[in-house]
């Protein structure tokens, strides 16, 4: 079994390996997918995933979204794709603090991808609106992006209301989530997006877009979701959520009503069993 990240860029290497044994390539974002990427970067990567592809008789993604992209943009058949959702870990139900201003939680690693530019430029129009915003995730990623980010909040005079905390260790952000009042991520791509699911799991309303798996992860009821690349639409679903209580409230019900349908990590592995199974 070959991690897709490694496996899209080592044909050669995948092509060596199949002559001996039968190989599982487990595609959870198809590198030509990453945001920043020259268009003659794009298509080499494209190219090289599609190759190393070819070499395997079956491919394990995490949505029915990157089955699709998979299927369609890599040229492997439908009968060779099972789709295997990350699991979750369920969680007991949290007592949320009462904040006076509402906290927004943001999860990811500072890259392009997960549009942390859209967010501060779409935050930056609810000056009037009492909010707060944490973002948790690597800034050491992408020494550039992050640059931008903290120059954006400079710029925007946001410094005050955008606290942002590189790395968190896993009990930090399991604190983060339960204090929090709604999360948000801008992604303009996601495989699945388990910042998402962890979300839901501690019931809290989801603001994300249309990009990507997002859609198969957060149902209507759940979170609000918008076009990607989209400040204007996102910042009208942040007021939304953060003025109206009511709302807020009935789609943290929705959220945890979703977090139960997600697989747990065992049901994830048993259908991962079988795809070896089958294999075997």
């Amino acid at each position: 079994m070959l991690d897709g990240l490694a496996l899209g860029v080592l044909p050669d290497v995948a092509a060596e390996l199949a002559r001996r044994h039968p190989l599982i390539a487990l595609v959870h974002h198809p590198l030509a997918l990453e945001c920043g990427l020259t268009a003659e970067r794009a298509g080499a990567l494209r190219r090289s995933e599609r190759a190393a592809l070819a070499e395997v008789r079956e491919v394990v993604v995490t949505s029915p979204a990157t089955a699709k992209v998979v299927a369609s943009g890599y040229r492997v058949p439908a009968n060779k794709i099972t789709v295997v959702r990350p699991g979750s870990d369920p969680v007991s139900r949290v007592a949320r603090p009462s904040n006076d201003v509402p906290h927004i939680l943001s999860v990811g690693a500072v890259v392009p991808r997960k549009g942390f530019d859209v967010l501060v430029s779409a935050l930056a129009t609810l000056a009037e609106v009492p909010w707060r915003l944490t973002i948790a995730g690597d800034l050491t990623r992408d020494p550039n992006e992050a640059a931008k980010l903290e120059g954006s909040i400079l710029r925007n005079r946001l410094t005050g209301r955008i606290e942002t905390l590189g790395a968190v260790s896993s009990s930090q952000l399991a604190m983060l989530y339960a204090e929090a009042d709604l999360f948000v991520l801008a992604s303009r791509f996601e495989g699945y997006g388990m910042a998402y699911a962890e979300a839901l799991s501690y019931g809290l309303p989801v603001i994300g877009t249309t990009a990507g798996a997002i859609p198969d992860t957060i149902p209507q009821g759940a979170g609000l979701l918008v076009p990607a690349d989209d400040p204007a639409a996102l910042a009208a679903a942040l007021r939304d959520v953060i003025v109206d209580t009511d709302r807020r409230r009935h789609l943290s019900e929705g959220a945890l009503e979703a977090a139960r349908t997600l697989p747990t990590w065992q049901e994830s592995a048993a259908i991962f069993a079988a795809a070896l199974d089958r294999l075997a």
